[in-house]
């Protein structure tokens, strides 16, 4: 089992800033890859930025240039750091590790922070 809790969520001006942070405990050492996605009011959730356990990392096309994902395997830790942040930006962000189990895996999910960005 692993557990997810998140924090930095928050209200913020269009053109602001604010970092997310994820901390992982439990069984830690099965996860392969952390990421964040978001999911606005009558949308689907949606991969914003992952990051393995090594350096490769994925942002979405509407995020790039502006979020930066980023992993402290010593404490555990996955940060968000948004940049720029747009309105539509607005959404619940919520922390994601995946643990392969054989030729599957399992995901656990973090219980969400609202992050509202104002025009």
């Amino acid at each position: 089992q692993v557990q997810l809790v998140e924090s930095g969520g928050g209200l913020v001006q269009a053109g602001g800033s604010l970092r997310l942070s994820c901390a992982a405990s439990g069984d830690t050492i099965c996860i392969s890859a952390m990421g964040w996605y978001r999911q606005a009011p009558g949308k689907e959730r949606e991969l914003v930025a992952a990051i393995t356990s090594g350096v490769n990392t994925y942002s979405a096309d509407s995020v790039k240039g502006r979020f930066t994902i980023s992993r402290d395997n010593a404490k555990n830790t996955v940060y968000l750091q948004m940049n720029s942040l747009k309105p539509e930006d607005t959404a619940v962000y919520y922390c994601n590790a995946r643990c392969p189990t054989g030729s599957r895996y399992y995901d656990y999910w973090g219980q969400g922070t609202q992050v509202t960005v104002s025009s």
